[in-house]
């Protein structure tokens, strides 16, 4: 007699624990979106509508039971108006703006241009013999070899050497003149046809100002060359004269009683449309469907929510998270319901489960939207009446969409995975076709390059939306807040600038230092630029702003300028929430500087105070400690970056000596106890760090060399002219 096999004692322990450690509210949004996913489903179960298919001769003549819009006409009214009024956009100058971009460029180039003809210059002689030697100016035909090769210029040897005999205070007004000149020039419109009248009312202004010869001709040489046309299209203002165009096109009706199809007329497909519109024609299952689409939409629940409970069991402890999967999976599913009642046979192929998996890894991650695609495949495969190529190009184009977002540093990348999404389509479906010898798919291949670009452009039009709503913020939305131009990062630069280097020098570390032991190093960067945001509030009581000025410290009591230092943790806050930061980003704010003591003025006070009535307590900053692995790198970053700069003659065994001095002490203290970072990834970071920091100090250690290289090269190229003359 065979033993009764018995349950594995880990799943019935498994099951138990995702009963007992789920809260009701946890249950109901399951049961919601399983109620909302099989509502979708059954639409195929209501009663059906007339049945007529394209290429079958009418019975009898159908007549609209109602008013109804013209979808078709309307829509290719619209389009052919915006169409229209995006090609008028394209010849009205009003539609165009000025590039600051183009600006800065010119900017740019004409510096560099000027720096080089300064190196011509011969320098004023030395009378000091202590005075080390300086290096010889640059040759005329090094000069003009280089404008040549870096800036495309060519200016007359004449030219040159009437430069090069200037003294630095007239070559410096020389420069200042021609510098405002062009640049005033770029600040005026400058169209592609206006380019030539741009160039000459340069050298008109040329004319008026103080320059005179030779430096005026090479004023003119120097901007006819570098004016560039300086003007983009307005796409806001385009795209609002598109969407009025097409808002300001009048419906076209169908009207109640108007024959759609006449009796013996063979239909169309423009008459399936009509019918469509209003309301006769419905596909659909059976009632007996009822019970199997159940049992299915239970057992694909019951996967997703088993998978969640192992993988990320914080995300389904989290209830907004767990609602906008639902949201999601179900607003995706009906879009693939939409799809099925079109009577074209391509509409099957035009699957959006690509559009579920680039929504869900960027608001989520990959794994949540992994599970979730597979989910949707056996769904979508039920919508379209159990058809396997429907279902396997489903899963392929979700998992796709997953795997080519899943780091994402810029808005293309979304726009790239499209392609990437849409490529695998036409792949995926040619290979199908050939296997099962359906030309059908071979013939709609394309429909899955379009499915593709189309879910990453629906990505990038629902993603702000759903941010907002679910409070998540994404990817790309770190990516608008590393923008230098957000106010508070533009008040930073110019309010704080030194704070404001500081948070991109730790930026560039946290960054680093993020990818080095797997976290998101888009959110440590990002973090770090706001981290300081609260020295806005009184940026001169903090060093790194305190140029040219007398520190204020000095003259204040230990515990006063305590107070003042921690205070930029609160103002931080205060301004995150006046500017409405994400949660993600504000947390760098809160916590990182944990409870770290403020050691100087806590010393000072010891020194100052005659008996132990120094508190430790009121010199600590108020916490929490870092929460994550990129607030903890963040706070170290921190820390590193400002201790770094305060070491004399830098070398590699200096620096890295630093930076795992500062780990370590962090460890020590305790402030690393809850951010989740393990030894291995503080030796990670440790490493990251030296790197990045030693980049940074490159050029200040090598630059005795790079002194002696130019020297040398001047010398060679002044041998080089005078032994051809």
């Amino acid at each position: 007699m065979k033993r009764k096999k018995k349950s594995n004692p880990k799943q019935r322990q498994l099951w138990s624990e995702l009963f007992q450690k789920t809260t009701f509210r946890q249950w109901l949004i399951g049961a919601v979106i399983a109620v909302c996913l099989l509502a979708v489903l059954l639409i195929n179960a209501l009663p059906q509508g007339v049945q007529v298919e394209v290429g079958q001769v009418a019975k009898k003549d159908l007549a609209a039971p109602i008013t109804a819009v013209n979808t078709l006409e309307t829509e290719r009214l619209r389009e052919e108006a915006a169409r229209q009024a995006v090609l008028e956009a394209n010849e009205d100058p009003s539609f165009y703006l000025i590039n600051p971009a183009i600006a800065l460029r010119v900017e740019e180039n004409i510096t560099g241009i000027l720096n080089l003809l300064r190196l011509g210059i011969a320098p004023e002689p030395v009378e000091d013999p202590g005075f080390e030697s300086v290096p010889e100016a640059l040759s005329v035909s090094e000069i003009d070899r280089r404008l040549i090769r870096d800036w495309k210029v060519e200016i007359p040897k004449d030219t040159l050497e009437s430069i090069v005999a200037l003294t630095y205070a007239e070559f410096d007004q020389f420069a200042q003149t021609t510098t405002d000149l062009v640049l005033a020039a770029m600040e005026e419109r400058i169209s592609e046809d206006g380019l030539r009248d741009a160039r000459d009312a340069f050298e008109a202004s040329v004319d008026r100002s103080s320059l005179r010869g030779e430096l005026a001709h090479a004023a003119v040489i120097i901007g006819r060359q570098l004016i560039q046309p300086n003007l983009v299209l307005d796409t806001e203002k385009v795209n609002a004269a598109r969407q009025q165009a097409m808002e300001s096109v009048e419906p076209v009706h169908i009207m109640q009683g108007e024959i759609i199809v006449r009796k013996g007329d063979v239909v169309r497909p423009e008459h399936i449309e009509l019918l469509t519109d209003v309301g006769l024609i419905k596909t659909g299952r059976d009632y007996g469907v009822l019970a199997g689409m159940g049992l299915a939409v239970i057992a694909v629940s019951a996967l997703m929510g088993v998978f969640l409970y192992q993988e990320r069991r914080e995300l389904l402890k989290n209830c907004v998270q767990l609602a906008l999967i639902g949201s999601v999976l179900v607003a995706v599913l009906a879009i693939g319901k939409l799809f099925s009642m079109i009577s074209w046979p391509g509409s099957a192929y035009l699957n959006p489960s690509a559009l579920l998996g680039l929504l869900l890894t960027l608001l989520l991650d990959a794994r949540a939207a992994s599970i979730a695609a597979i989910v949707l495949a056996v769904l979508l495969g039920l919508v379209f009446e159990m058809n396997w190529a429907v279902t396997v190009l489903a899963l392929v184009g979700g998992l796709v969409a997953v795997l080519s977002v899943s780091k994402v540093s810029q808005r293309g990348d979304v726009m790239r995975a499209g392609f990437i999404v849409g490529g695998a389509n036409v792949f995926l479906m040619i290979a199908l076709g050939l296997v099962s010898q359906d030309t059908q798919l071979i013939l709609h291949s394309y429909l899955g390059l379009l499915s593709g670009v189309l879910a990453s452009i629906v990505t990038m039009g629902a993603l702000p939306y759903l941010e907002s709503l679910f409070k998540i913020t994404s990817p790309i939305r770190l990516l608008e807040l590393s923008n230098p131009n957000h106010p508070l990062l533009r008040r930073l630069m110019v309010e704080a600038p030194g704070t404001y280097h500081h948070s991109i020098l730790v930026g560039n570390l946290a960054e680093a230092a993020a990818e080095a032991i797997g976290a998101d190093g888009l959110l440590a960067r990002v973090g770090s630029h706001y981290h300081d945001i609260g020295k806005l509030r009184r940026p001169y009581f903090f060093v790194e702003n305190q140029v040219g000025m007398d520190n204020p410290h000095d003259k204040m009591a230990p515990s006063l300028s305590t107070l003042i230092i921690t205070s930029h943790v609160k103002d931080g806050l205060e301004l995150a929430n006046e500017f409405k930061l994400p949660p993600v980003v504000t947390q760098f704010i809160a916590q990182h500087h944990g409870t770290d003591l403020v050691r100087y003025f806590y010393h000072r006070a010891c020194e100052a105070s005659d008996d132990d009535s120094v508190e430790e307590r009121d010199f600590r900053y108020l916490g929490p400690k870092p929460q994550g692995k990129e607030v903890a790198i963040v706070s170290l970053a921190d820390a590193t970056e400002a201790a770094v700069r305060s070491i004399s003659k830098p070398n590699p065994g200096k620096i890295e000596g630093l930076v795992r001095k500062i780990i370590k002490d962090r460890l020590n203290s305790g402030e690393l106890d809850e951010s989740k970072l393990t030894f291995q990834d503080m030796d990670r970071i440790a490493n990251a760090f030296t790197k990045v920091i030693l980049g940074m100090f490159h050029s200040r250690v090598e630059y005795p060399e790079q002194i002696t290289k130019e020297e040398l090269e001047g010398k060679k190229a002044k041998n080089g002219s005078s032994d051809k003359q």
